[in-house]
């Protein structure tokens, strides 16, 4: 089962690979990240609504990526009150631990994706055109960054 919002890094080892996840109806951001380096990076955007192809692009990632964990991101609004989208984060979040047995730690993404806005209109992709492929992508990255900067005090 995934863990609790509060983002522990418990049980994970000094080293190895993360993958994040920016869970959407219409798409998913994908990043990675090193426990060792304590950073992410944006992978990709899958596009696909299906859940089979969705989760065909994710068995490739994690046999290519071989992550220890996972992370999902988890919305809230400011107030606290969960996001109308957090129970299907759970329910996603539920079925990468139930399909591929791999840790998943869910982490609060509040404000993600406007981050991800600001941060891609100030790298100079001011159209939603050209941030929107992208868009997701540097959502998940910031969730992940987050991750890894909440426990960046657990033994590396």
């Amino acid at each position: 089962m995934p863990e609790a919002a509060a983002a522990s890094a418990a049980g994970l080892p000094a080293r190895g690979t993360l993958l994040a996840f920016d869970f959407g109806l219409a798409r998913i951001g994908v990043a990675v990240g090193e426990l060792e380096t304590r950073h992410a990076n944006p992978l990709l955007t899958v596009h696909e609504e299906a859940n089979a192809a969705r989760f065909a692009i994710i068995a490739r990632l994690l046999d290519e990526w071989k992550p220890v964990a996972l992370v999902v991101g988890l919305p809230g609004h400011l107030d606290g009150r969960e996001h109308e989208l957090a129970p299907r984060c759970r329910r996603f979040a539920n079925q990468l631990h139930g399909r591929f047995g791999i840790p998943v730690h869910l982490v609060d993404e509040r404000l993600s994706s406007a981050a991800a806005e600001r941060q891609l209109h100030d790298a100079g992709l001011s159209g939603w055109q050209a941030r929107k492929p992208v868009l997701d992508a540097v959502a998940a990255q910031l969730i992940l960054q987050h991750f890894l900067d909440l426990n960046a005090h657990a033994p590396a």
